[in-house]
């Protein structure tokens, strides 16, 4: 049989070569011919039949011959007849045979017959390779298959070439859909080194992985193996989902079929919500679980309903839902308990849930069958009115989170911290709870009690925002946000104030009225805020403050208009401080250009007044209510006649005409309070001092007001939200990290704008487009290098 075998191999390969000799190799000489011809079928027929008996040695070495098989009595007779030594060595002999025997793993050798499916627990040997079982091995079957040739994807075929070394780790060369048959060998021999390292290295190309997978979706939906079997094959998917967490294509589709997987073997695995999904529709478990509970009437859960919110593909999440996650689902359960508390009853959808599983691989569709013990469950895709009620909650959370979102957008680092803890909802406090938060109230009520007046840096420091030297304005935003959420306000409110504690200087603590929210302002408290601060700076004009001048302060907050009781002590609170602090003219000139007529008539009326306060009017109070005047563009000498009026006449007074009393006993006139005298030597004397000055201050004042300012464009604004000359200014100040407060100044100056200004409009537009500042005042002005990035592009873009 053996020499038929042989002479068949040797007409076959003299047949190809003569073939070969025909068509290809036609320019070779007759004598090369007829070597090629005769010899080369030669080597052929002795390299076949070398290949052959290697491989039946190989088997034969492990079968079991008659030889090596003995019954237990002859092993005794054996052992009764030989030396001591020889008994020995067969007992090693026939224990290594036992051990051999009783080895539970299967050993597939290239060349071996077997294929198919190798179980959990088995090992298989390819190519040198041991590898755990639940995969295919052998000669890959036909398939009919969407987007792939006729052959299964998973089967590793011992057959084909493996490269010698591992080389493929990227897998660059890997098709989309990849099959063992198809690949590279240098892939092949990265994927079996995957393989035998125990599937584990989550680093390599999920490509590999993608093949692996194929060969078990297809085992667990095709070949329907016992329950036991399906289960491994779920818990060794959720495993690889997990060691590729970072890849969405694996999270998609491992998810999709660890979905199916798990409402096919048990409902159990579908009773808890899943909060995010990787593909535009709701997850199969999520429908399969709402579904039922629609279908049977069963309220929702502000857990469930969540879930369906945030696998919704029409959800709308802004930064403080991603960034704050935890807080935002804890916050949207406590509203929807609040609002619905006996849970929310949706009504029935008219359709039936309908499956159809899409492989992995490609190869196959898998029409599933969905029913909750018998009953078909309820399609959800179409319900939009519980989405719709689930994104006003979401609404709702988001907007309480974002100062919180925007602390930890700018301090990552300070997560879990106090001031991160004290931008909690106060609904959320037991939740995530902070033992320093009953200590710092208790701090906060006896500095109140006090007169609320502590430095900046001492009040930061006892919050754990410690702070030396200046204090900017992000970490008093930070603090007064966080002294809010404890029921504190502070003065001045960076957000809202004329001008910041410079190093050195007291802040003021008050207590806030519950719901006072401490981010916005009124236009009538803002012009308010103005009024006592030019008030207070001619109060301090002389050096000190009396009891008269403060009571008209005082009373003054008390007529403000227009404005809410949390705004009034707010005023209150920063009026305090205003009194307690030397004032600053410089910060406010800016502030005094920008006003109409009818404020800058009240403004009038409240210097004059504090001038008149105590009585007497002194030389350095009419000094600097001149010096405000030149800045509304008055003439100084309207500052004389407004003294001596007592205040400014804005319209004519209507009086009424005085009717004839009705006769009785006549009443004694009143006696009037004398009204301060005007020296006018006194008078005579400050024009003369202030004449000397006024040339020098007017040249200051004419100097600011007179900055030729370049032309604006006519374009539009490349950022959107801010104005032309705005964004040309924000250009040029991003091109550097750090600007001292002359450099900014000077900048400002040559764009046409005030720096206080600028640097107020830019960062309130920095506030709504990037949740962050874009300048931080620090021993100058610090420019935030992410949105400067992100400005910098747009730029590019813009003039590309």
């Amino acid at each position: 049989m053996k020499f038929f075998k042989v002479v068949a191999t040797y007409i076959l390969a003299f047949f190809a070569c003569m073939f070969l000799i025909a068509t290809a190799l036609k320019g070779l000489s007759g004598g090369m011919q007829a070597l090629f011809a005769f010899g080369m079928p030669g080597l052929i027929t002795w390299w076949r039949a070398k290949t052959i008996s290697r491989s039946t040695e190989g088997e034969m070495a492990h079968r079991p011959t008659q030889g090596n098989v003995m019954s237990t009595d002859a092993r005794h007779e054996s052992n009764d007849r030989r030396p001591n030594g020889q008994r020995a060595a067969a007992i090693m002999a026939m224990s290594r045979l036992q051990a051999a025997v009783e080895q539970p793993s299967f050993v597939v050798h290239r060349g071996t017959r077997r294929q198919g499916w190798i179980p959990k627990g088995e090992t298989v040997e390819i190519v040198g390779r041991w590898i755990q079982g639940m995969i295919y091995v052998g000669p890959a079957p036909n398939v009919q298959g969407r987007g792939y040739g006729d052959r299964c994807r998973s089967y590793i075929d011992p057959a084909q070439p493996v490269a010698s070394a591992n080389s493929a780790q990227s897998g660059d060369s890997m098709p989309y859909w990849p099959g063992y048959s198809s690949i590279p060998e240098g892939c092949r021999a990265t994927y079996l080194d995957w393989l035998a390292g125990g599937a584990s290295d989550g680093s390599i190309n999920p490509g590999y992985m993608f093949l692996y997978f194929y060969g078990l979706e297809r085992r667990f939906l095709i070949d329907k193996p016992s329950d036991d079997e399906k289960r491994d094959i779920l818990d060794e998917v959720k495993r690889l989902k997990g060691l590729f967490s970072a890849n969405h294509s694996a999270q998609r589709y491992l998810g999709d079929f660890i979905d199916l997987a798990s409402i096919m073997l048990s409902h159990d695995e579908i009773e808890r919500p899943v909060f995010k999904s990787w593909t535009w529709e709701l997850p199969l478990s999520l429908k399969v679980a709402i579904g039922g509970m629609v279908a049977n009437g069963v309220p929702l859960t502000g857990e469930w309903l969540l879930s369906w919110f945030l696998c919704h593909p029409d959800k709308r999440l802004r930064t403080a839902a991603q960034r704050c996650e935890n807080e935002f689902r804890a916050l949207f359960i406590a509203k929807f308990d609040l609002q619905f508390p006996q849970g929310l009853k949706v009504a029935k959808s008219k359709k039936f849930l309908k499956y159809n599983y899409a492989a992995a691989s490609g190869e196959f569709n898998a029409d599933i069958q969905m029913s909750a013990d018998g009953t078909q469950i309820l399609d959800i895709s179409g319900l939009s009115k519980p989405v719709s009620i689930a994104q006003d909650i979401a609404d709702e959370a988001m907007d309480e989170l974002d100062r919180l979102s925007r602390f930890l957008g700018r301090n990552p680092e300070r997560k879990g911290s106090f001031e991160a803890h004290a931008l909690l909802p106060a609904c959320l406090w037991d939740i995530f709870p902070s033992e320093e938060r009953r200590d710092l109230i208790s701090w906060g009520n006896q500095l109140v009690a006090a007169g609320g007046l502590a430095l900046a840096n001492d009040i930061l420091e006892r919050m754990g925002m410690p702070a030396s030297g200046k204090v900017g304005k992000r970490q008093l935003t930070d603090a007064a946000d966080a002294l809010a959420a404890l029921g504190f306000g502070l003065a001045p409110d960076p957000r809202h104030a004329l001008r910041l504690p410079k190093e050195g200087e007291p802040v003021v603590l008050f207590a806030l009225d519950a719901g006072e929210d401490t981010g916005s302002a009124s236009d009538a408290y803002r012009a308010t805020l103005l009024e006592l601060a030019l008030s207070a700076f001619v109060a301090h004009a002389d050096g000190q403050v009396t009891d008269g001048e403060r009571l008209v302060l005082v009373d003054r907050v008390a007529r403000a208009q227009n404005v809410t009781e949390g705004e009034r002590k707010r005023l209150k609170a920063n009026l305090d401080w205003f009194l307690a602090v030397p004032a600053d003219m410089a910060t406010l000139r800016s502030r005094l250009k920008e006003i109409d007529a009818a404020q800058q008539v009240a403004l009038r009326n409240a210097m004059i007044a504090v001038a008149h306060a105590d009585g007497i009017i002194q030389t350095e109070e009419v000094a600097g209510i001149e010096k405000i005047y030149r800045i509304f563009g008055l003439d100084p000498s309207t500052a004389y006649s407004d003294l001596h009026a007592g205040g400014v006449a804005n319209t004519p007074v209507r009086v009424r005409s005085a009717d004839p009393g009705s006769p009785g006993e006549p009443i004694p006139e009143e006696a009037t309070a004398r009204r301060p005298a005007l020296d006018t030597q006194r008078i005579a004397a400050i024009r003369s001092d202030t004449a000397r000055v006024s040339s020098v201050l007017g040249q200051i004042f004419q100097t600011e007001q007179d900055v030729e300012t370049e032309p604006a464009v006519a374009s539009a604004s490349p950022l959107k939200g801010l104005d032309v000359k705005c964004a040309a200014f924000v250009r040029d100040v991003i091109a550097k990290d750090h600007w001292s407060a002359e450099a900014f100044e000077q900048l400002a100056s040559r764009h046409g704008l005030m720096a206080s200004g600028a640097l107020e409009t830019i960062n309130e537009w920095s506030f709504a487009t990037y949740d962050e500042a874009l300048l931080d005042e620090y021993d100058g002005y610090d420019v935030a290098d992410e949105i400067a990035q992100a400005l910098k592009t747009q730029f590019e873009k813009e003039t590309a």
